[in-house]
């Protein structure tokens, strides 16, 4: 998160509990949002967005969402929609703020999944009702290659710089 910059946004996901507070903390600091994934009473506790899995049930949902509907925004909704008209009827249905479209590329966190690749990505996109972020294999190699109707994109490794690795 040091790494970032500014604006940027951070899904916190399958973090311990313990840990929740001291990267909101972080996050406020460098002036980037903070998505706790799946849990909205986290999410509220910490006065930060939540991000909705796409095929994962999310605890405290509808408190979240009452929160949101009392004081608009400030509570980004994020959502995952891995390719399919569900996810988009989904996302109309809430209200989601900005979609995470995936897989765009092949990707390491889901190897021999399809990915969707530039053209459908970009004519999915098209057709829903909120800015999409490309998510799935983004790498530098590979920006280029994001389609131009994306709001931007999301990584879970791919753009971190390299780690040295000490023999073992």
């Amino acid at each position: 998160m040091a790494a970032l910059p500014r604006g940027s946004g951070v899904v916190a996901r399958g973090l311990a509990p313990a840990l929740l507070a001291p990267v909101a903390l972080l996050a406020r600091r460098r002036g980037l949002r903070l998505l706790i994934a799946g849990d909205g009473r986290a999410a509220l506790a910490l006065g930060v967005g939540l991000h909705l899995p796409d095929r994962r049930a999310s605890a405290g949902l509808l408190p979240f969402l009452l929160a949101r509907r009392a004081g608009p925004g400030h509570l980004i909704l994020a959502m995952a929609a891995h390719g399919g008209q569900r996810g988009a009827a989904r996302a109309r249905r809430l209200g989601v703020d900005c979609l995470f479209l995936s897989p765009l590329f092949p990707t390491q966190s889901h190897p021999g999944a399809l990915s969707l690749g530039p053209l459908r990505w970009a004519r999915l996109a098209r057709g829903l009702p909120v800015p999409c972020l490309a998510l799935g294999g983004i790498t530098p190699a590979r920006l280029g290659a994001v389609p131009r109707r994306a709001a931007g994109v999301a990584a879970i490794g791919g753009l971190a710089p390299p780690v040295a690795r000490l023999p073992q």
